[in-house]
């Protein structure tokens, strides 16, 4: 019941939101519709931590340690933006469409939902093309013709890509069917990895790779990323970052797995490990360059998504869970971060870096949480992703990388400098005029408890989350804590 219910109850919010067309009234719908949504993601996670893996519709949906993980940076990401929409879009949006927007927003975290609670490989294909066909009505909801042109490219791109991680998908069939019992069943293909065509698992996965790499936002698969997120309203904006590019990573995760367990760790991870330290390259001369605050996230999202997959390609336990806690440190950075820059460049009526200057003195609150952001997003102490990264480096000297781990290393420190030009004469500068308006406490609110959660990240793994990211870095690698 609790699978269904997570799955449920966003798809319902957004029927009601789309059948009642009074804007006050889908804004309610909205707020108690993300609680709800929450409300399920977080007992269905403390279900799987005490019981273990839970199924429903005879095992069609399936939750272990990483799916639960997932759910909950969804859902509680989702009630976040959620919040901040309230009074973001009531500003934002056209007379009327309020309903719309709110329709399209909790159709678009089901789909998120789906595809990580879903056993079946083929059902994962189609949830993830349906964040898409969800998620390009929101890029291009104001409608002006850079909105309309970043969510063609958007469509297009993520269609062409993703349309390569079915073939794959159907590789992995055919291997499965060439060993006498056809399914694609991830738990049924990962009880039988050992008897699949292992010519077929290598070529099935680099279809996938390349497929659902394009939706992460991989290198060079990401460019339809820094468009599609500076034209989306800002709360879509910090879903894509923050929620969006993960499920698709996932979908990488899940496969990635399956080819470990088939051929060894080796193939996959070394693709992952090429491919996390290409984005990494290519993102830094672009962050370094960069005039428009939002396109200068999206290429951190390249960055930190190519972070994650040099950890998983590092591998071990601790490369794997690096990468799993530098996931999540991500995802509330950059929900913080685009928030906050909404706030900004909302007050101030622009996006360009050089035309805002002073913000912690013009608006104290922001200003504070934007700086808490960008430092957690520059991988500074004592913030989440500080921790991350150097659990990620670490077991890249340990596992024999160290050449791996010297670029790794040194692209971070590079893009540091890069964040911290930009950042600095934004927060600390001389004000240069004072904003009309200031945010209201409703916006303020939800970042401040993704800023806490961030430092507390920083200073401590809770209990609950080093169990769940243990489990799934046991069952990504294979070994237990070393």
């Amino acid at each position: 019941m609790a699978l269904l219910s997570v799955c449920l109850a966003p798809l319902l919010t957004a029927l009601a939101c789309l059948l009642d067309r009074d804007d006050r009234a889908a804004e309610r719908i909205n707020v108690m519709g993300s609680a709800a949504t929450f409300a399920c993601a977080a007992l269905l996670a403390a279900g799987v931590l005490r019981r273990g893996p839970l199924l429903a519709w005879g095992g069609f949906f399936r939750a272990d340690a990483l799916s639960a993980f997932m759910i909950l940076i969804v859902a509680f990401l989702s009630l976040v933006s959620a919040l901040y929409s309230v009074a973001y879009m009531r500003r934002e949006a056209p007379a009327g469409a309020l309903h719309w927007y709110y329709a399209l927003y909790h159709a678009f975290t089901s789909t998120m939902l789906l595809a990580v609670l879903v056993d079946n490989l083929g059902a994962l294909w189609i949830a993830i093309e349906a964040t898409t066909l969800a998620s390009t009505f929101l890029v291009g909801f104001h409608r002006s013709r850079h909105a309309v042109e970043a969510a063609w490219k958007y469509i297009v791109l993520c269609t062409v890509g993703i349309a390569f991680a079915l073939l794959g998908t159907f590789l992995f069939y055919y291997a499965s069917a060439r060993g006498g019992a056809p399914t694609l069943s991830w738990i049924g293909l990962a009880g039988r990895a050992g008897e699949l065509d292992p010519g077929l698992v290598r070529l099935g996965f680099i279809f996938v790779l390349f497929g659902y790499g394009t939706k992460a936002g991989l290198a060079p698969m990401h460019t339809w990323l820094p468009d599609a997120h500076s034209q989306a309203p800002t709360p879509v904006s910090a879903l894509l970052s923050g929620v969006l590019l993960k499920c698709a990573l996932y979908g990488v995760l899940r496969f990635h797995i399956l080819a470990a367990r088939s051929l060894g760790p080796d193939f996959s991870s070394r693709l992952l490990l090429g491919f996390g330290l290409l984005s990494l390259l290519v993102a830094t001369p672009f962050i370094l360059v960069q005039r428009d605050f939002k396109r200068l996230l999206a290429y951190h999202s390249v960055e930190h998504v190519g972070i994650v997959a040099v950890g998983l390609g590092f591998g071990g336990f601790w490369g794997v869970y690096g990468a799993m806690l530098h996931l999540l440190n991500h995802a509330l950075a950059k929900a913080l971060l685009f928030l906050g820059v909404g706030d900004i460049a909302r007050s101030f009526g622009s996006r360009r870096l050089h035309r805002f200057s002073g913000v912690l003195t013009v608006l104290p609150v922001t200003g504070a949480l934007f700086l808490v952001g960008a430092l957690a997003l520059a991988g500074l102490p004592p913030l989440g992703l500080f921790v991350s990264e150097f659990i990620i480096a670490a077991q890249g000297m340990r596992s024999g990388h160290a050449a791996a781990c010297g670029l790794l290393v040194g692209l971070i420190a590079v893009i540091l400098a890069g964040l911290l030009y930009h950042v600095m004469p934004v927060a600390l500068g001389a004000p240069r005029r004072r904003p009309p308006e200031r945010p209201s406490w409703l916006e303020s609110a939800p970042l401040a408890v993704v800023a806490v959660l961030l430092l507390v990240l920083g200073l401590c793994i809770p209990g609950p989350l080093d169990r769940t990211l243990s489990a799934i870095a046991e069952l990504v690698s294979g070994g237990p804590r070393g």
